[in-house]
């Protein structure tokens, strides 16, 4: 039986019944993509996911691939490779192409809806199966060599990786080594050694296209310290034609040295990747100019979403999973008839305790899952303008604001509920392989690290996406908040939960307020100022980024609470009935559960001073 619960019920309901998507379906760029043919999409992809992909999720964690230190390479279960080869024949990630490439268009929050599908699945197999999506990148950012090499990846089914972290760097990309010496045949040698590449040596395809950010030497107007100092570089594993894509038999100089032995997600391989030792790494300029890390975060920003999409995918797994075990775990009386010691044993599902936790989980899992859908639609609203070749700037800014959300809050809260609810609803049992949630737990930690940890995500969303900003976007998503906190939808039935939303968005705005006039104080020259007052702001950074998530879960599951209760109002089959009915009920569980808890996190962040900055690092 496959580990994997999907939920295309609740997917479909964001879509079509929340986001309202057939706006774009048919319509425009995806007029061969309508309403009834992406519901045909979904629902196959669900069935593939579940009885397919999902089945060699536990033997790849089992049987992690095995690192030949003599050959540099590295063998996955044979298992897996069945699964990944299934997959990429199914084709799905003609959704993410463009026409020219041979695509399906659809937009973006058709696509999110797949991936969640899939990742939830085999979260590994799709991290694999990078390549198509990462030829977007070359083909809208190359010379004509470049696209004909993003063809070539596409049409072999190459992979791909993204080559950005550093030993000694980390997370300071700008910090980087690797050199990249210009050869008089206009190619490149990259020397030097990465570290943490996701998918950087793999036995499944006949090549890997490594995507590397370099510094160029000895190249005016090229170099220099900093981010800005670096360029892109398409670098292959194999020496190949450019014109017909065929392997020329020679090895390129860049070699695996290490594969990682991981707390989770096993069977994806993260490797040290070093270039030049021994034989020329010769890659080619991406597009012939020098913009290295503005052409990477376009790869960066979709990672971003494919992880937060990730987390969610996996918690809703999780909590389904959890749900399943409750209602036959059969286990104590009933709480009422404690006292009685001959009452009957129940199941889990009537202890309150359990009722508690599961609804918790419902109610993020959920909101989460509308996070990164109502994220995607705001996507869509960039796609169709720039297929209407104008700009819509004001999703732009919304899409920037929502993404560190999307991935810093998501993984956060996923990682953690899964741990300390998904798993504990199942007590022992679930520590044990025989249930697939402690896989969940190692495999979704790392969700809160790679692509940008949550403190990255944290500054990120205030000092660019607020400040650098100008708190545009941030107005523009708060305006849409209070249009649904001064609606009268919902049957009157929703007064309290509307009453603290409102709250939590005040509270929200008044820590924003106070890290704002925090950080002006900050600045050189302000009155009664210090510039150690930034260490303020950077203690505040995640809990604001926690708190932000928070408020918009609540907001969108309010949203689809108005909307269950419209329906609830008419002919319902039993089914559709407690669909509706839980959607009310966890919308309602969110707002009365997590919203009050803002007002302290308010006092908390008024309230910070540098003491924890002071303290001498010998008394932690």
């Amino acid at each position: 039986m496959s580990h994997y619960k999907s939920n295309l019920r609740d997917i479909f309901f964001n879509l079509f019944e929340v986001l309202g998507r057939d706006e774009v379906l048919g319509h425009g760029p995806y007029e061969d993509m309508d309403h009834d043919t992406a519901v045909a999409v979904l629902t196959e992809i669900e069935h593939l996911a579940t009885t397919k992909l999902a089945t060699t999720y536990a033997d790849g964690d089992r049987h992690p691939p095995v690192y030949d230190p003599e050959t540099k390479s590295v063998a996955l279960p044979e298992s897996f490779k069945r699964s990944y080869a299934t997959m990429m024949d199914a084709g799905f990630y003609n959704l993410e192409l463009p026409a020219e490439l041979g695509g399906q268009p659809s937009p973006p929050s058709l696509q999110w809806a797949v991936n969640e599908l899939n990742l939830g699945a085999n979260p590994a197999l799709f991290m694999y199966s990078a390549g198509p999506k990462f030829a977007t990148v070359l083909w809208q950012n190359g010379t004509e060599r470049d696209r004909r090499i993003a063809q070539i990846m596409i049409d072999r089914q190459w992979g791909a990786t993204m080559v950005l972290t550093e030993p000694d760097a980390g997370s300071d990309v700008g910090a980087g080594r690797t050199r990249a010496i210009p050869q008089p045949d206009g190619s490149w040698h990259l020397e030097g050694v990465k570290r943490f590449i996701t998918s950087g040596e793999q036995d499944m395809t006949e090549n890997i296209v490594h995507l590397v950010l370099a510094r160029p030497v000895g190249v005016e107007g090229a170099g220099g310290p900093g981010t800005k100092g670096l360029s892109l570089f398409i670098v292959p594993k194999w020496h190949f034609d450019h014109e017909t894509g065929e392997l020329t038999g020679e090895r390129n100089g860049v070699f695996a040295t290490n594969v990682e032995k991981k707390m989770g997600i096993k069977v994806s391989t993260t490797c040290e990747l070093t270039f030049g030792d021994g034989a020329p790494a010769q890659g080619w300029l991406l597009g012939e100019v020098h913009d290295g890390i503005a052409q990477m975060f376009q790869v960066i920003e979709h990672a971003r979403m494919l992880v937060g999409t990730k987390a969610i995918a996996m918690l809703s797994t999780g909590y389904l999973n959890a749900l399943d075990y409750a209602k036959s775990r059969v286990q104590g009386a009933d709480l009422a008839a404690a006292g009685d010691r001959t009452a009957p044993r129940v199941t889990i599902t009537h202890h309150p305790d359990v009722r508690r936790s599961l609804m918790t989980q419902k109610a993020y899992a959920e909101g989460l899952r509308s996070l990164v859908l109502y994220t995607a639609s705001v996507q869509d609203r960039v796609a169709m303008a720039a297929a209407e070749g104008r700009t819509d700037a004001d999703a732009e800014r919304l899409n920037d604001l929502l993404l560190p959300v999307v991935k810093g809050y998501g993984s956060e809260r996923s990682w953690v509920l899964l741990g300390t609810e998904s798993l504990q609803t199942f007590g022992g049992s679930g520590f044990l392989t025989d249930y697939p949630l402690e896989q969940y737990v190692r495999d979704a930690k790392i969700d809160t690290l790679y692509e940008g940890t949550t403190a990255i995500q944290g500054q990120d969303l205030f000092f660019r996406k607020i400040v650098k900003d100008q708190g545009r976007a941030l107005t523009d998503l708060s305006t849409q908040i209070s249009a649904l906190i001064e609606a009268e939808a919902g049957n009157g039935q929703l007064k309290e939960e509307r009453d603290l939303l409102e709250r939590g968005l005040e509270n929200v705005g008044e820590i924003v307020a106070s890290m704002i006039m925090t950080l002006r104080s900050s600045a050189p020259g302000a009155p009664e100022g210090d510039v150690r007052n930034v260490y303020k702001v950077g203690l505040n950074t995640t809990r604001l980024l926690m708190a932000i998530g928070d408020v918009v879960c609540a907001w969108l599951l309010l949203r689809g609470a108005e909307v269950a209760l419209t329906r609830l109002g008419g002919e319902l089959s039993a089914a559709d009935q407690a669909f509706y009915e839980g959607k009310v009920a966890s919308a309602r569980w969110f707002a009365r559960t997590v919203l009050p808890k803002l007002a302290a996190e308010v006092q908390i962040a008024e309230a910070t001073d540098l003491a924890v900055m002071d303290l001498p690092e010998a008394a932690f």
